[in-house]
């Protein structure tokens, strides 16, 4: 899997595919390298949807700086 080719939408597409063919059964040697590849797709999307939100909760300053995004009540 070369990860920094692979968009976060492909990858969680490639991981709805790896938890099909396991619901569908395999050989236990083709279940774990399938496994062992969901869990790599897992980790990389959840690095990505961090550094999303990472991004989202930062704003533009008027200065041009980046700070955090906080809600004033």
């Amino acid at each position: 899997m070369e990860e920094k080719e692979l968009s976060f939408e492909k990858a969680l597409t490639k991981l709805e595919e790896i938890v099909k063919e396991l619901e569908n059964g395999s050989e236990l040697e083709q279940a774990i390298d399938k496994y062992t590849e969901a869990m790599q797709l897992i980790k990389y999307c959840n690095e990505k949807l961090t550094t999303a939100t990472d991004k989202v909760n930062k704003i533009l300053n008027e200065n041009g700086t980046l700070s955090e995004f906080k809600i004033e009540e």
